[in-house]
């Protein structure tokens, strides 16, 4: 069996301005939380990636990724905040 990943369609969807201030912030949260399980897992910094070893080159602060690293992060926060208001869901600052 071949795996075929079938996201939830969001490409009808736009992001308010307002809501776009949130990603950023979820794109650092994403890193962080990734970040976070990776060290409890035993792995640390490394200039390359190492499997065995448990070296990693994006074990770095968010701010210190290069750019096409944060783009991944903010592609899932994008997607993220896409999918809620596609299945139905409001995003309100309070």
């Amino acid at each position: 069996m071949t795996y075929q990943p079938n996201p939830i369609d969001t490409s009808d969807i736009q992001l308010e301005e307002e809501v776009s201030s949130l990603i950023e912030i979820m794109a650092k949260n994403v890193h962080e939380v990734w970040a976070k399980e990776r060290i409890e897992q035993g792995w640390s910094y490394g200039e390359k990636r190492d499997d065995v070893n448990r070296l990693h080159p994006c074990l770095l602060p968010y701010e210190e990724l290069p750019e096409f690293e944060k783009k991944f992060d903010r592609n899932t926060a994008i997607e993220t905040l896409k999918l809620i208001k596609k299945i139905g869901f409001e995003i309100k600052k309070r």
